[in-house]
This record gives structure tokens, C-alpha cells and sequence, in this order.
């Protein structure tokens, strides 16, 4: 007898296609719940901050102008400099703010949505919208410290990256160049293999915080748990799955690229011999919306199937390590009779390890 599979997977442990077969399935069962979430969140984010952006340009857009047209050698008014500093720094804790608040809702949303899709139950979009707020402070917390696992080795890469930046302007060899490039590379090599070690050991604590109800310490250290003694095989499915998030949203950004050179080029062929600034974002306006879209389209890839993928391998584990396949046979209302699980797992009667 096979095992049950009442949703999107069977309540056995899971081997490799079983979870990118999930992934895909939960895609294409919950697609108006996940990409219509997804679409409204980044959508909405992308129209929030070009409005921003659209108020900052009209209120600083002479300071502006006049510090695109300075002669060369000539120096910027600090009553110029100070307003496009002041409209910068709101733009960017602006978009901070809203990059926190909408990946809160993403990466809750998709655990949220999948745990009816193991069950093959019915799901609301305003249930899921409901779930994910409920659960969106304790998943920025989480984001947030897990992203700080990656801070040291990335900004140790940024210094080798601008030393060599250095070097090549200065051409002269600097020993300043020099030491930042040893500095950047020794300190990724270093650092970079105890981040990516840190990194999947933490990397199902989102699907904890929604599944579990976990709070930002309790769902890091029940993600470590999980993983611990399966981490070779998180990590492979892991890198698997965003690489092919990452090529498939590579691939959807081209035609969108190429749809938005069109435009542009009628644009800036009607431009005059000194054309203003605003007439150069205008003539520009059909690439950046093109390309806007494109980053939305790729966006809603990369924030979807990975997390998936993710979710499945926190509900895998839990199989392994829990037997928690009858628990979720009896919710879903099946029988969890089957064979024998797979990969040494302990039959459905036995006690969880």
C-alpha cells in the first residue's frame, strides 16, 4: 500500500524529488494564494517607493538640477548638497522600513500556505494574509538575525572588492590596496564556510515561526535542532533549490530587458543637444519600467519556490526525527498506514528519537 499523500507530498520521509514535486505542486495548487500575495506585497512595495521617490524628486529637483550642470572643477552649494543628502537618507529608511515589513509577510506567507497544501485542505487568500500578519513581527526578527550571520563575510568581501577597485584607479600598486585585497579574501575564506555552516543550521527557522508559533530565539534554536545531523543534506538541497530560483528569475528578466530598449531608445532620440534632467528620466521612464517589472516578476521566484523548498525540508525533517507523518494523517483525515519510511526512518508506530 502506498503512503498516504492527502496534499502536495506523501507523509513518509522525503526524498529529493519528492520535495522539488512538492514544491512545484504547492506552485501550482495555491498559485492565486502565493503569487497573488507576492505581486500584491512587492507590487505595492515598488509603488509605494516610486511615489516616495517621486516626492523627493519634486521637492529637491532644482538643488538637483543644479548640481547636475555644474562646470567641471566647479564646486556644490551646500544649500544644494544638504536637501539631496536629507531626501537620500529618507529614501533609504524608507525602503529599509519596507523591505523588512513586506519580507516579514513573504516569508510567513508561503509556510503559512503550505501548511494547508501537506494536507490538501482549501485555503483563503484572506486567511493566509491573516496568518502572515499574525506572525510578521517575530519573522522580521528572525530575517533579521539570521542575515546577520552573512554581514562579517560580506563586508570582508566589499574591502577586497574596493581594494582592487583602489589599485586598479591608482595603478600604482598601493601597500593600502594591497593589504585591504589579503584582508577581504583571508577574512572570506576564514569566515565564509562558519557562515554558510551557521547559516543552514539556522535556515528553518522561518517555517518554525509560522508552523510552531516559535518566537525569534525559540525558532532559531528549534531550526539547529533539526538540522543537526542532516546538514549535508539540507545544504544540497538548499544551494539546489536557489539556483534554480536564480536562473529561472535570470531567464524571466531578459525579455523584459529587451522590451525596455525599445522605448528608451525612441526616448533619447528626441532629446535635444542639453537636455534637462527630467527630461533624460522621462525619455528613460519605458527601461525602468520594463526592467521594473522584470525585478518584480524575478522577485516573486526567488521569494516563493526556495521558501518552499525549505518548508518541505522543516516537515521532512519532523518526519525523521518527530515520526510526525500519523499526526499529520490524522489531521488531514486519512489512514497513515504505508511502508516501511525510507533513508532508516522509524515506522509510523514507533516512538519519536
Amino acid at each position: 500500500m502506498p503512503p498516504p499523500k492527502p496534499g502536495v507530498i506523501p507523509l513518509v520521509p522525503l526524498r529529493l524529488g519528492d520535495v522539488l514535486g512538492g514544491a512545484f505542486s504547492t506552485m501550482g495548487r495555491y498559485f492565486k494564494q502565493l503569487f497573488g500575495m507576492a505581486a500584491a506585497l512587492y507590487g505595492g512595495a515598488a509603488l509605494l517607493m516610486a511615489a516616495a521617490m517621486a516626492v523627493a524628486y519634486s521637492a529637491v529637483s532644482g538643488h538637483l538640477e543644479r548640481v547636475v550642470t555644474l562646470d567641471q572643477g566647479e564646486a556644490a552649494a551646500s544649500g544644494d548638497i544638504a536637501p539631496l543628502v536629507i531626501a537620500g537618507s529618507v529614501l533609504v529608511v524608507l525602503g529599509v522600513a519596507i523591505l523588512a515589513i513586506v519580507s516579514g509577510l513573504m516569508y510567513a506567507a508561503v509556510p503559512a500556505v503550505l501548511q494547508e497544501a501537506v494536507l490538501g485542505r482549501p485555503l483563503a487568500f484572506a486567511t493566509v494574509w491573516r496568518r502572515a500578519w499574525s506572525r510578521v513581527l517575530p519573522m522580521i526578527g528572525t530575517l533579521f538575525l539570521t542575515s546577520l550571520i552573512a554581514m562579517v563575510p560580506g563586508a570582508l568581501l566589499m574591502a577586497a572588492f574596493l581594494g582592487v577597485m583602489v589599485s586598479l584607479i591608482a595603478m600604482d600598486g598601493g601597500g593600502g590596496a594591497a593589504v585591504a585585497i589579503s584582508i577581504g579574501v583571508l577574512g572570506v575564506l576564514i569566515t565564509g564556510p562558519l557562515a554558510t555552516w551557521l547559516w543552514i543550521k539556522v535556515c528553518l527557522a522561518p517555517a518554525a515561526v509560522v508552523f510552531e508559533g516559535c518566537g525569534v530565539t525559540g525558532a532559531l534554536r528549534r531550526s539547529s535542532h533539526l538540522v543537526r545531523g542532516d546538514w549535508w543534506r539540507v545544504f544540497g538541497i538548499v544551494l539546489l533549490a536557489g539556483v534554480m530560483a536564480a536562473v529561472a528569475a535570470y531567464v524571466v528578466q531578459i525579455p523584459f530587458s529587451v522590451l525596455g530598449v525599445f522605448p528608451s531608445m525612441i526616448g533619447t532620440a528626441s532629446l535635444g543637444d542639453d537636455p534637462s534632467t527630467a527630461a533624460v528620466l522621462v525619455a528613460m521612464s519605458g527601461y525602468f519600467v520594463a526592467t521594473l517589472l522584470g525585478q518584480l516578476v524575478s522577485q516573486i521566484i526567488s521569494a516563493t519556490f526556495p521558501q518552499l523548498v525549505t518548508g518541505l525540508l522543516y516537515v521532512d525533517r519532523r518526519m525523521r526525527t518527530e515520526n510526525l507523518g500519523p499526526v499529520l494523517a490524522e489531521a488531514a483525515g486519512v489512514p497513515p498506514q504505508g511502508p516501511m519510511p525510507p533513508y532508516g526512518a522509524p515506522p509510523y508506530g514507533s516512538a519519536p528519537h
